[in-house]
């Protein structure tokens, strides 16, 4: 091949070169390039007020001990995209401690339990504090098996009875053991507690292995449709009052170092209370998806019962009343020995409006 030759097929692989650099070269500014955002917010886990801000979402996680209904505000401020600047997202954890464990080994950002949790951690030196109210009711009910007539003197049916509820660490465990003392019933002795998984309590009743349960919806009208038992003769809603029953969690050094996002959340939570409030048959929608094995009937009583208990502090206010009564139920049930810890030990409202 001559010299001229040469040059020619030089040339010639250089522009071939050139040609393949710049097609990589517009190909990597695509994959740069950030996806369109998907035309229904909720999709994606964003807000929809943040639509073309270059603000980051910032992601949260909520640990919850089961899925309850009780807790629906939470899960229709999620759905609503009502948290500015922020992504939540509800992860159930039961056994025992598990969500409040997650918030204090930073696996989660808060937990939606009693305040009296916080106490327990800080008897052990950990500081937790309850934000905003979920649940203001104890959301727990006795019922009596079918066949038996509680009457109107409670104290003297509950004497001499088996009642089955669930394991002892429980609010519901921790209720009942309250109420004996206050109708000065001893335990062991005048009142017998059969402490079963919660799913197990119809099926102690049915085999009249107990006379009493204590139990929480949706579980109470799931037992009235079938003809367990009756309606409540104990509800603990009506009977105790406002009871700080279910607030949000998080670590004191949440509030101290990002008091920012506290804020948002805290005030999506209240958003979320006020649309409950205010959007009863869209409210009840939402609770459908989040619920969609529960029959429509059960679901709707359940979901009325609800609001006929008032079982929502609509303002998100954690009042000094309700976490008295909720100490008063563990110290009874002699979880909390600490006498010591009060209300400002495990509660700061500084962002409830």
């Amino acid at each position: 091949m001559n010299q001229r030759s040469l040059l020619a097929r030089h040339a010639w692989l250089l522009a071939i070169a050139l040609i393949i650099t710049l097609i990589a070269g517009c190909g990597s500014n695509a994959a740069q390039s950030p996806a369109p955002a998907p035309a229904d917010a909720s999709a994606s886990g964003t807000e929809a007020g943040n639509e073309g801000s270059s603000t980051p979402i910032k992601e949260l996680t909520i640990a919850e001990p089961v899925h309850s209904t009780g807790y629906l505000p939470l899960y229709i401020a999620i759905r609503k995209n009502l948290f500015e600047g922020l992504s939540v997202k509800a992860v159930t954890l039961s056994g025992g401690s598990a969500h409040t464990n997650a918030v204090l080994t930073d696996q989660a950002f808060g937990f939606i339990g009693g305040p009296e949790h916080n106490a327990f951690a800080k008897a052990k030196g950990a500081e937790l504090r309850a934000v905003v109210n979920i649940v203001n009711r104890g959301n727990v009910y006795l019922v009596a098996r079918s066949d038996l007539d509680p009457g109107t003197d409670i104290a003297a049916f509950m004497k001499g009875k088996t009642v089955a509820v669930s394991q002892y660490g429980g609010t519901p465990n921790s209720i009942i053991r309250y109420l004996a003392g206050e109708w000065g019933l001893e335990l062991n002795k005048d009142l017998m507690l059969k402490e079963v998984d919660n799913g197990a309590i119809p099926a102690v009743l049915q085999q009249n292995q107990g006379d009493v349960a204590v139990v929480t919806e949706p579980l109470l009208t799931q037992g009235i449709e079938e003809g367990i038992w009756g309606e409540p003769f104990y509800n603990v809603p009506k009977e105790l009052g406002p009871y700080a029953y279910s607030t949000i969690n998080i670590k004191l050094d949440s509030i101290t170092n990002d008091p920012d996002t506290v804020e948002k959340f805290v005030e999506g939570i209240h958003k979320g209370l006020e649309f409950i409030r205010d959007n009863k048959e869209e409210s009840m929608e939402i609770a459908k998806l989040e619920f969609p094995t529960m029959s429509q009937e059960l679901l709707e009583a359940t979901i009325n019962r609800s609001y006929e208990d008032e079982m929502w502090e609509y303002s998100g206010q954690i009042t000094e009343e309700s976490v008295a009564t909720g100490l008063s139920v563990v110290r009874a049930a002699g979880l909390l020995k600490d006498e010591s810890i009060g209300y400002s030990d495990i509660v700061d409202t500084q962002f409830v409006k």
